[in-house]
This record gives structure tokens, C-alpha cells and sequence, in this order.
């Protein structure tokens, strides 16, 4: 049985960004990196939404992704 942990590193390596944000949004324990990551997937899900206010959805999806890479030393 794979874990979560486990399925998103298997994403994120496999070039599955997207993936890999949509499974750790969901984890309760992401600490300082909790913001970037959650907004990343937000912003993919709702790309309309975030323009409307004034912000890049690909910037905030770069920056989620880089939040993963840190946090999961991926």
C-alpha cells in the first residue's frame, strides 16, 4: 500500500506537478509551507478567480512547487 507521501513524490517526479499539489493540499501538517501550497492548488483549480484579484495563477503554481520541493526535499 502506497502512501500519500509516497504517491506525491512518485508525481513530482514524474513531472506531475499538478498531481503533486492536489495530494499535499490535502495534508493537515504542512507548517510554513501550508500557504503557497494550498494557494497552488487553489490557483490551478480556479485560474479565473485569481487573475480577477490581481494575481498569477503560474507564479503562485511555481511557487507552490517550489514549496513542495522544499518541504519534501524533492
Amino acid at each position: 500500500m502506497d502512501s500519500k507521501l509516497a504517491r506525491l513524490k512518485e508525481a513530482f517526479a514524474a513531472g506531475d506537478t499538478v498531481g503533486a499539489l492536489r495530494i499535499a493540499a490535502k495534508f493537515p501538517r504542512l507548517g510554513d509551507d501550508a500557504g503557497p501550497i494550498t494557494r497552488a492548488w487553489a490557483a490551478y483549480s480556479n485560474p479565473d478567480f485569481y487573475r480577477q484579484i490581481g494575481q498569477d495563477p503560474d507564479a503562485l503554481i511555481l511557487a507552490g512547487a517550489d514549496a513542495l520541493r522544499s518541504k519534501y526535499n524533492l
